[in-house]
């Protein structure tokens, strides 16, 4: 009777650990940035990052992205977005202004920062992202369970792949692109990514 209870307790254990590892699923909100060399798309996981997703949507359907741009192009590391507070070209409305001052509590999960993941940047605070983000261009095991991701690149790896290919230039830990790579547009299709997950602020 012990040797029964004991498989099942090992059978159970295996269970939720192969569940606790499966990829989590986007939601069926996608997001557009659109650049001179290409389209990105991407999606979002509201199960995983619940506050992140309803930020950085709010942001977008606001238009806060139109105008920002891409500020560090590190090949095979990282393409990240500026803060929208100090990135954009264009002033910001007070609607927008007040979306984009929030911080949002650090969301770390066990989702690994691999190619094509979205990951929140902040400061030394866990909780002091705002605005800015990353697209991962390769594998950064150093950076899991220490950001917040909160989606996916679904489309435009092509795009990504042109940008790392532009001249840059070194300032501190930085690796900048010579040139200024705006986002020129934004859009967004398939629903509010929060909306089956209602939560307050």
């Amino acid at each position: 009777m012990k040797s029964l209870a004991l498989l099942f307790l090992l059978f159970f254990f295996f269970r939720v650990l192969a569940f606790s590892q499966d990829p989590p699923q986007l939601g069926s909100a996608r997001v557009v940035f659109q650049t001179k060399y290409g389209d990105i798309e991407f999606g979002f996981y509201p199960q995983v990052a619940p506050k992140t997703v309803k930020h950085i949507f709010e942001l977008v359907r606001l238009g806060c992205f139109n105008t920002n741009h891409f500020f560090r192009i590190d090949k095979n590391f990282v393409a990240q977005v500026a803060d929208v507070m100090g990135g954009r070209t264009a002033p910001l409305n007070e609607e927008q202004r007040e979306e984009a001052v929030k911080n949002v509590v650090g969301e770390f999960s066990n989702i690994k920062h691999v190619r094509g993941v979205l990951s929140m940047g902040r400061y030394e605070d866990p909780d002091s992202a705002s605005s800015s983000f990353s697209i991962l261009l390769g594998d950064a095991p150093h950076l899991d369970r220490q950001y917040a991701i909160f989606g996916k690149v679904t489309k435009g790896d092509d795009t990504l792949r042109k940008l790392e290919e532009l001249p840059t230039r070194r300032e501190g830990i930085f690796v900048m692109p010579l040139e200024r790579i705006d986002i020129l547009s934004t859009y967004y299709y398939g629903g509010c990514p929060y909306s089956a997950t209602p939560f307050s602020t």
